[in-house]
């Protein structure tokens, strides 16, 4: 771990290039990250200018994106249009090593792709076990069956840390359990700790040490602990870094989803969420709540984490080197051939 202390909210922008009291924001020592949504990008060459703004006025911070494939990809111009993680676990049910194979090929193209615009992660992958009973998740899940989602999500993992991309599982302790959509409400989950052990929970128990970052689910489960996940001691700190052993980066899902209100404004969701064991928070799509984070970081003296550098990429890459190398044409030519059957 490194010993360099690295601000605890991560926040994003307004447009395809920085405003000018973006710059000073970002220069603010509690900012410790950005993220990028797709209406932040225009083309290729302008995401890597933005990324090259963001790291001349803060060198230091980390630089994200949801880009897991099918319904979330942020890039999409000039990207490999990545498929719904679903199909390739469907393609591991009817070959598995040819779905393993492309699965460990698909996590190497899609973080090659985004290091390349000089970015550090895409928060992926998803280890929730779902097929279609998810509103939010459903085919962003590699499967229903949770031990082929370990399988292949290690495959996945692995082609990530072969680009130098580190990892970040999502929505532990798994949101493929109930329809309701955490962007949109605060679900509530009423399974038994046995019934999510033997169930969601085994992707996270089996790859807790092969991933780098953890995000939870704005879910509760009263069943088990009263408080929404991510605000969870219990969550945080008992299960995840106590039983599963995590040491990791563990990053909030965005404080400004509905399903994180049950902790009331913006303060107390910092604070809930910080005190139950989250390394970096998330305020995304409101600039006055981030804000209100800031000052109540400042005010609050709010120490820094040595974890978050970890998070960074460990090797660069130019599009140059990438576009005509052979792994990323055969992965597309094999992701297209996909795409076709499906």
């Amino acid at each position: 771990m490194s010993n360099t202390l690295h601000g605890r909210l991560m926040l994003d922008l307004a447009s395809t290039s920085l405003m000018d009291d973006e710059r000073s924001l970002l220069q603010n020592p509690h900012v410790g990250g950005v993220i990028l949504f797709a209406r932040n990008v225009e083309s290729r060459q302008q995401v890597q200018s933005l990324v090259s703004q963001i790291r001349a006025v803060a060198p230091q911070l980390l630089i994200a994106v949801d880009q897991e494939g099918g319904r979330v990809q942020r890039f999409k111009e000039g990207f490999t249009r990545l498929p719904p993680m679903q199909h390739l676990g469907d393609l591991m049910i009817a070959n598995r090593s040819a779905g393993l194979r492309l699965a460990r090929d698909c996590g190497w193209l899609m973080a090659s792709e985004v290091i390349a615009c000089g970015l550090d992660i895409s928060f992926a992958p998803v280890l929730d076990v779902d097929r279609d009973t998810s509103s939010i998740i459903g085919d962003r899940a590699f499967s229903d069956q949770p031990e082929l989602v370990t399988d292949i999500a290690a495959a996945f993992i692995d082609g990530m840390n072969e680009a130098g991309m580190t990892a970040t599982g999502k929505h532990f302790p798994g949101h493929g359990g109930i329809f309701a959509d955490s962007h949109l409400e605060a679900p509530v989950d009423r399974r038994s700790w046995t019934q999510l052990s033997e169930h969601d929970l085994v992707p996270f128990v089996a790859l807790a040490s092969k991933l780098g970052g953890m995000m939870p689910a704005h879910i509760t489960f009263p069943q088990i602990d009263p408080d929404s996940v991510g605000f969870s001691r219990f969550w945080l700190e008992d299960i995840l870094r106590g039983q599963l052993g995590f040491t990791g980066v563990i990053f909030s899902d965005d404080l400004a989803m509905k399903g994180a209100d049950v902790a009331g404004g913006y303060v107390q969701k910092a604070e809930l969420a910080l005190d139950a064991g989250c390394d970096m928070i998330l305020v995304c799509n409101d600039r006055a709540g981030a804000l209100e984070v800031l000052d109540y970081m400042n005010e609050r003296e709010i120490e820094g984490s040595a974890r978050i550098g970890a998070m960074m990429k460990t090797m660069s890459r130019s599009w140059a080197q990438l576009e005509n190398d052979p792994r990323r044409v055969a992965t597309m030519a094999q992701l297209h051939g996909l795409a076709a059957n499906n």
